[in-house]
Order: C-alpha cells, then sequence, then structure tokens
C-alpha cells in the first residue's frame, strides 16, 4: 500500500491504517452498527488476502518458468556440448549459486554462442553433404542434386565432418579418376573417328551430351554408364579401324600385283600413295586423318576393278611376258623348251575362255617358280662347263699359237700372247681334272633326279664322252705327227750322206688325217657335237633359241661352244679320215 500510495501524487501519504480511520469517521457520521462494521472489516481483509494470493500465485508461476527456463537452458547447453563433441566450453559458470536470473544471465552468453557455433557447424556439413551427394549422383548418373541433404543434428562433431571430408576427398579423387579417364576416352574417339573418317560430334554425343566440347570438363558425364559406353565405343572404333585397315592392305596388295604385273608408270602409282602407303603398317602407326576412310577405301576398289578389267584384255600381254620370263630362265640353265607350242597353247586357253586369268598367271608363276629351282639345281654343272669350255677354247687358241712360226718374233703384242699362252698351259693341265668332276657331278645330278642332264637339248655326258674321245685321238695324232716329222728328218739326213732311202710308209694318210683333224674343230681338244642323228635337229633348234635370248648373255659365252654349232653327221664324216672312228650316238 505504501508503494501504492507512494507512485500516486493525488495520495499524500495514504495507508492502510489512515484509510481505515477515514472508514470509521464515515460509519461515524452514517451511524453504522458494529456489526456492519465488523462485517466490511472483514471483507475489506478478505480482498487484500486474495490480492496477496493472486500475487503469490503471479510470483510462484514467473518462478516456475525461470526455473524452466533455466532447466531447458541447461539441456540445450548440455545437448550443444554433446552435438558439438566439446567436453568443455569457456564461458560457462563453474557454480550454480545465485539467483535464477543470475544463473540465467550466467548461462545466456555461452548459449548464444555455442547456438552460433551449431549454425556455423550445421553449414559446414551441410555444404560438405551437398558435395558428397553430388558427386554420388553424378557417379550414379543422377543429375538431380537440389534436393537438401539431410542431417544428422544430434552428432555435429568435429570427427564426424572429418570423416565427411574424408568421404568427400575420396570421392573427388574418383571423380577426378573417373573424369580422366572419360577425357581418354573422348580423345581417343576423336583420334579414331579422324582416322576412320567418321563425325567425331555426332559419335561422341551418342554415348552423352555431356561429352560435347562445348559443356565444360566439370559438366561431363563420369557415371558408370557413360565410361561403360564410352569403353564400348572405342573397343568398336578400334575394330572397324582393324577390319578397315586390313581390307585397305589387302586392296594395296592387289593394286600393287596388279601394278607389277602390268608394269603401270610409277606417275600413275604415286595417284594412290595414300592407299598403299599403310601396307605394311600396324594398326596403332595408322594416325593420319582419313587415312582409313570408307570413301578412299571405296576409292581402291573401283581402281581394283578397273585395273582386273584391264588386265583381262591384257592377259595375252601379260601371258607372253610370264612366257618370255620363264624362256629366258632355260635359256640361261641351257634347257631347251618347245617355245612355239607353249604360246600356242596359251593361245588357245585365253581364246577359249576356260581359264581364269588369275589361274593361268599362276600357273606360269608356278611355273616360273619350278624352272627357277631347277635352274639353281644345275647352276654348279653349268659353272663348270662354261669353265670347260672357256679352258678348250684356250686349248684351241694355244694350238694355233705353238703352230705359229712367228710366235717369238719381236712384233707388237707377243709379249702379251706369251703371257697368255704362259697361263693357257696352266689352265689346259687342269682339264682333265675338270672333266672328271664335270662328268662326276653330272651322273650323281642324273641320279639324284632319275633324268638326263642336257646342254642345249644335248646329253652333257655325251659331249664329255666325245671330247674324251678327241682328245685322245688329238694325242694319237701328235704322236703320229711326231714320227713322221722324225722319219722325214731321218730320211733328208740320209739322202744328205749319200745313202738310199729306207722302205716307209707313205705319208699321204698322215697328212690327211692332219688336215681333217683340224678341218672339223674337234682334234685339237676343242668339245664338238658330233653326237648322234639328232644333232643336227638339236642344232636347229638352239639357233632358233639363241635368237630370243639376252643378248648380254650371248656375249659372255665363251668361244668353246661356237665350235658346237650342230653340223650334220655327213659333213663330219667327210673331214675325218678312214682311220679316224665315229662317235656312236647317245
Amino acid at each position: 500500500m505504501a508503494i501504492s500510495d507512494a507512485e500516486n501524487p493525488l495520495l499524500e501519504e495514504t495507508t492502510c491504517r489512515s484509510l481505515l480511520q477515514k472508514l470509521q469517521e464515515i460509519w461515524d457520521e452514517v451511524g453504522e452498527s458494529d456489526e456492519e462494521r465488523d462485517k466490511m472489516i472483514l471483507q475489506i481483509e478478505q480482498e487484500c488476502l486474495d490480492v496477496y494470493k493472486k500475487k503469490v500465485e503471479q510470483a510462484t508461476k514467473s518462478r516456475a518458468e525461470l526455473l524452466q527456463a533455466l532447466s531447458d537452458a541447461k539441456i540445450e547447453l548440455s545437448s550443444l556440448l554433446s552435438a558439438l563433441g566439446e567436453k568443455s566450453f569457456v564461458g560457462i559458470p563453474e557454480k550454480t549459486s545465485g539467483t535464477i536470473k543470475e544463473q540465467l544471465a550466467a548461462i545466456a552468453p555461452a548459449l548464444e554462442q555455442l547456438l552460433i557455433q551449431k549454425e556455423e557447424r550445421l553449414k559446414e556439413f551441410s555444404d560438405v553433404q551437398s558435395q558428397i551427394k553430388k558427386i554420388c549422383g553424378e557417379i550414379a548418373g543422377n543429375f538431380k542434386t537440389n534436393e537438401t541433404p539431410v542431417i544428422d543434428e544430434a552428432d555435429l562433431s568435429l570427427k564426424k565432418l572429418d570423416e565427411y571430408q574424408v568421404q568427400l576427398q575420396e570421392l573427388q579423387k574418383e571423380k577426378s579418376d573417373r573424369l580422366h579417364k572419360v577425357l581418354e576416352f573422348v580423345s581417343s574417339v576423336h583420334d579414331l573417328c579422324a582416322v576412320l573418317g567418321m563425325d567425331f560430334f555426332s559419335t561422341v554425343t551418342e554415348v552423352h551430351p555431356s561429352l560435347n566440347d562445348s559443356t565444360g570438363v566439370q559438366s561431363k558425364s563420369i557415371s558408370n554408364d557413360t565410361l561403360a559406353r564410352l569403353a564400348k565405343t572405342v573397343l568398336g572404333l578400334k575394330e572397324d579401324k582393324r577390319q578397315r585397315l586390313h581390307k585397305l592392305q589387302e586392296l594395296s596388295s592387289q593394286l600393287i600385283d596388279l601394278w607389277n604385273l602390268m608394269d603401270t608408270p610409277t606417275e600413275e602409282r604415286k595417284l594412290f600413295d595414300h592407299v598403299t602407303c599403310n601396307f605394311s603398317a600396324s594398326v596403332d602407326e595408322v594416325t593420319v586423318p582419313g587415312a582409313l576412310a570408307l570413301d578412299l577405301i571405296e576409292q581402291a576398289e573401283v581402281e581394283v576393278e578397273r585395273l582386273d578389267q584391264l588386265k583381262a584384255s591384257r592377259m595375252k600381254e601379260i601371258a607372253f611376258k610370264r612366257q618370255t620370263e620363264l624362256e629366258e630362265i632355260y635359256a640361261l640353265a641351257h634347257i631347251e623348251i618347245d617355245s612355239d607350242a607353249a604360246r600356242e597353247k596359251i593361245m588357245e586357253l585365253i581364246d577359249s575362255g576356260n581359264v581364269e586369268p588369275a589361274e593361268l598367271l599362276a600357273d606360269m608363276d608356278g611355273q616360273i617358280s619350278k624352272a627357277k629351282e631347277e635352274a639353281f639345281s644345275r647352276k654348279e654343272i653349268l659353272d663348270k662347263v662354261e669353265k670347260w669350255m672357256s679352258a678348250c677354247e684356250e686349248e684351241s687358241w694355244l694350238e694355233d699359237y705353238n703352230r705359229d712360226e712367228n710366235r717369238y718374233n719381236a712384233s707388237r703384242g707377243a709379249h702379251l700372247n706369251l703371257k697368255r699362252a704362259e697361263r693357257a698351259r696352266i689352265l689346259v693341265n687342269k682339264i682333265p681334272a675338270l672333266v672328271d668332276t664335270l662328268v662326276a657331278k653330272t651322273r650323281a645330278w642324273e641320279e639324284e633326279r632319275g633324268l638326263q642332264f642336257a646342254y642345249d637339248g644335248v646329253p652333257l655326258l655325251a659331249m664329255l664322252d666325245e671330247y674324251a674321245m678327241l682328245r685322245q685321238e688329238r694325242e694319237e695324232e701328235k704322236r703320229r705327227m711326231r714320227d713322221q716329222k722324225k722319219f722325214h728328218e731321218q730320211q733328208n739326213s740320209e739322202q744328205e750322206h749319200g745313202s738310199r732311202p729306207s722302205p716307209a710308209r707313205p705319208i699321204g694318210s698322215g697328212a690327211k688325217k692332219v688336215v681333217g683333224s683340224r678341218a672339223n674343230g674337234g682334234a685339237n681338244g676343242t668339245p664338238s657335237r658330233r653326237l648322234s642323228l639328232n644333232a643336227h635337229q638339236n642344232g636347229s633348234r638352239s639357233a632358233a633359241k639363241d635368237g630370243r635370248r639376252d643378248s648380254s648373255s650371248r656375249d659372255n659365252r665363251p668361244a668353246a661352244p661356237t665350235n658346237y654349232v650342230a653340223i650334220s653327221k655327213e659333213d663330219s664324216v667327210s673331214h675325218i679320215s678312214g682311220s679316224e672312228p665315229v662317235p656312236a650316238s647317245p
């Protein structure tokens, strides 16, 4: 009441006692009874009591609310500390003494600071979890990552945040690895498309639209599906590249074969250098853009088809070229073949159309290969035949040189002939051993193959036998000449001393034999082809064949074979004396 009276300026020192005194004065004036007065005083006391009760109730309620607020603050403080993983916090009062309001005032700053820290921690958790969810969505192929992540506010500790950050780092590394792999795949697709002449953008965007160059690197899809489809695309392009390269190499091989077959000029071949440049390249070595484009392969196919048609029209020319090559091989190997019959057969096969051009050429290539093999098997013997003929030629020259009475005159070039004669004598002495070796090798060759070794159609062993026989005849002729010369010398000596000539055999037959021996070119040891009645026929074929041989090979032949020109048996007999034996036909 005192407070109330003090607050009301209209009342001057109004108290309960003064008011009661005032009321007594009023009652005295009115004349109220004591009963009424007591009743009213009781009423006034009751009303005062009610007011006090009400105030007490309000105070009690306020105290309870403050206690609840203090309890809630303590609980919230405890929960914040627990959620943030803080065991203690600077600013929390250690003592809980003091009034309720004092305790609330003491807790409020720490609580406010912890709430701010919680908001910051929630933001950090939200950022980390959002990034994790985004990367997981990218890996899963789900780009709808705008949803707010659900955060467990019961655990906002730094430990939990570190776990999320470690998970984020792992996902970022995986994303980086996946992105690197995606870029590698995209680069491979780009290179392969360039080599194959394909549209890169349509190919790569068919895998995923984000793989286009217009999109940023970080926006490209890194999902499992994208990686799998990229890997499949790269494998498919590599297989296409391998098949196209194989196809192009086959076409290049065909082009080269056709060019070689038809002697295509270099200028025309250069037009297809871009096709044949990868003839022997591996798949990884082909990197030039457009090197395996479909239009290039089609261009090569068209050219091969054109050359095939051209080859068919030029088949006779090509086949005759092969036949000429075959004849040259046989000619160099001194093997006689019926060239006219072979050419007629080729003409018949081509005109009849019963054989494919490729089959005919393949058959002729096979014949050429066999001819080369046979020529190779004869090479060693032919080399020795050439040495033998060359030695025989030197032997013939030496005989003529020995008959020259002016060989020692100091004429120009005499010293050169003298040196040649010395070399010729050494070579002539080796002829018997050379012939023996040649006979042994020829017989071994014939036994191994079951065939007769013929030299320009004449059996080589028969030639060697005839040479041996002629060489023996020549030695006998030399012996008769020496005896005859000795006989003449003896006669001349007796005539000079006046003695009568002793009886002697006529020398006409000896002289005749000498002339005959030189006439046929064989008595001096030079080989001759007086072998059989077929020798004349063989000689005619050889002459025809030699006309087709390379001039260089003919010029390089030794002089001895020129004495081997086939002559008729009658001419041979006419030049040989009656006592000289004629070789039998082999």
